[in-house]
């Protein structure tokens, strides 16, 4: 017996666990049955099994609703604030196989790899957005970031993909290293990699070690988070990665680094607040300027989603700065809410995308409001929250951010968030016009750089058009347009649920 008691391993707690160990079993059965020979199982079952992981997983979510406690020796939380950015996760997973459930990328990296490398990616954001140690939070890091290096490339026979993708690996890979010095360094002067206990080591002060530590942090989730001036390879990426693992991108992985941005600084670095603080609204200013100036003269909608998407992260920013519980609250809200917008914008692209022979150009919009209404009235209610117009959930988002800017004693920062909002009107408006106030576009023109490459890269290759691209949209992609948009207006008119959410979230914190 005493023997049997000293081999005896460590508790585990399942039901904390579960939605993780429902992500990773869901990736390995996915890409086994990829690997049949019959095409149904390969192009129907595969996506079918990922939308079902994903449900699973959600309902485990669900279901350890409520609970606070810390799992895996205490690396990992299990809180209303992983469970809401879980539920954000595994949101724009299903969005992004519905979108690309007929898409030419699963088809030519196969269906069973594309669906496992999406999921463990999601599995590394359920991981990160959990973490209490620093540990956790780099092999999370890592586990979201290297399956999609190779999704952005997935698209095998376009050039645009394959530089998507190695841009990607390059520069994620140079914050990553920028990343672990600074928790290296961290580590170094507190002697600490749980965040509590750095947190205690820091409120006797900071040093020069430490500090350093803390700066190469933020410079290193600046780039996962796209925040200037370490944004400089999203617009490339964005618009060379297949739409649908740009929609995921654009809000998992933005919700990824900043969710883990607001439990590290608002736990670990809580007392050196004053020191960081000033730094990040700095960044912030500067990322909503140069996400705005950017976004105005874009004629690609990927392009232009990019630098929007790098405003808002200055937007999101706001949240973090102040280091309380409204700035807390502010940032799940709107995490939330940019999720749905994005998908909705994301969407309509896709399915123009298929619908013409004009790429992600904002000419594959013009006049839709006349013959594509179903797609157009999401779009323009995308562009409107993203904008912050009232009635939408953008709007309330908005407002929240900069009411926690000016609680917090940064209403220079919410003035900089305001206008920054009327820049943006510039770009998002012009998206409504072309698809309201002018006549459909010709679709005969090949989309621009969406043409097959051969190796070598050969001028023939490239003047070929993509034989793969569906002549029409599918029901799947116009759904998730129609309901995203749709979750977008209910939540601007109805926030409650959603003020709950954060509310929970945040207090899970500890904040004040």
């Amino acid at each position: 017996m005493t023997v049997l008691a000293a081999l005896k391993g460590p508790h585990i707690d399942w039901a904390g666990f579960s939605p993780l160990v429902a992500l990773a079993g869901g990736a390995i059965v996915v890409l086994v049955v990829g690997l049949l020979r019959p095409p149904a199982a390969r192009e129907r079952a595969v996506p079918g099994l990922t939308l079902a992981t994903l449900a699973a997983a959600l309902g485990l979510v669900v279901w350890q609703w409520g609970e606070r406690k810390s799992i895996v020796s205490g690396a990992l939380a299990v809180d209303d604030l992983a469970l809401v950015l879980d539920g954000i996760f595994i949101v724009a997973g299903m969005a992004v196989v519905l979108a690309a459930w007929r898409a030419a990328g699963p088809r030519e990296a196969g269906h069973g790899e594309h669906h496992a490398l999406l999921l463990s990616s999601i599995l590394g954001m359920a991981v990160l957005g959990a973490s209490q140690n620093l540990v956790t939070l780099f092999l999370g890091l890592e586990l979201l970031s290297i399956p999609l290096y190779v999704l952005c490339a997935s698209r095998l026979g376009l050039e645009r993909s394959l530089e998507s993708g190695l841009k990607y690996l390059i520069i994620g890979s140079v914050g990553s290293a920028t990343l672990l010095y600074g928790l290296a360094l961290v580590y170094g002067a507190t002697g600490a990699t749980d965040f509590a206990a750095i947190a205690h080591k820091l409120s006797a002060g900071t040093n020069t070690m430490s500090l350093t530590g803390i700066g190469l942090v933020v410079a290193g989730l600046a780039f996962k988070a796209s925040v200037a001036p370490f944004h400089q390879w999203t617009p490339d990426v964005y618009e060379g990665a297949p739409t649908p693992i740009t929609a995921f991108m654009a809000v998992a992985t933005k919700a990824a680094a900043l969710g883990i941005f607001l439990r590290l600084f608002d736990v670990a670095f809580i007392d050196a607040a004053d020191d960081w603080a000033p730094i990040v609204a700095v960044l912030a200013t500067i990322t909503i300027v140069v996400g705005n100036v950017g976004a105005l003269p874009q004629t690609s909608m990927k392009r232009m989603l990019a630098w929007s998407g790098v405003a808002q992260a200055g937007y999101l920013l706001g949240g973090i700065v102040v280091a309380s519980d409204v700035g807390a609250r502010a940032l799940v809200f709107y995490l939330a809410v940019y999720t749905m917008m994005n998908l909705a914008a994301f969407a309509v692209v896709i399915a123009r995308e298929r619908e013409t022979r004009l790429g992600d150009d904002i000419e594959a919009l013009r006049g839709i409001g006349a013959s594509r209404p179903v797609l157009a009235w999401p779009m323009t209610i995308s562009m409107l929250a993203l904008a912050g117009i009232p009635a939408t959930a953008g709007f309330i988002g908005k407002f929240f951010l900069i009411d926690a800017t000016v609680d917090g004693g940064y209403t220079w920062l919410g003035v900089i968030i305001v206008v920054g909002s009327m820049v943006s009107l510039g770009y998002y408006l012009r998206v409504i016009a072309a698809m309201w106030l002018t006549g459909e576009a010709a679709a005969a023109v090949p989309p621009a750089g969406e043409r097959p490459v051969m190796a070598g890269g050969s001028p023939e290759a490239d003047e070929a058009p993509d034989p793969a691209a569906p002549a029409r949209p599918h029901p799947e992609v116009v759904a998730v347009a129609v309901l995203a948009a749709a979750a977008t207006l209910f939540f601007g008119i109805v926030p409650s649920p959603l003020f709950d959410l954060a509310r929970g979230a945040a207090h899970a914190l500890g904040l004040l």
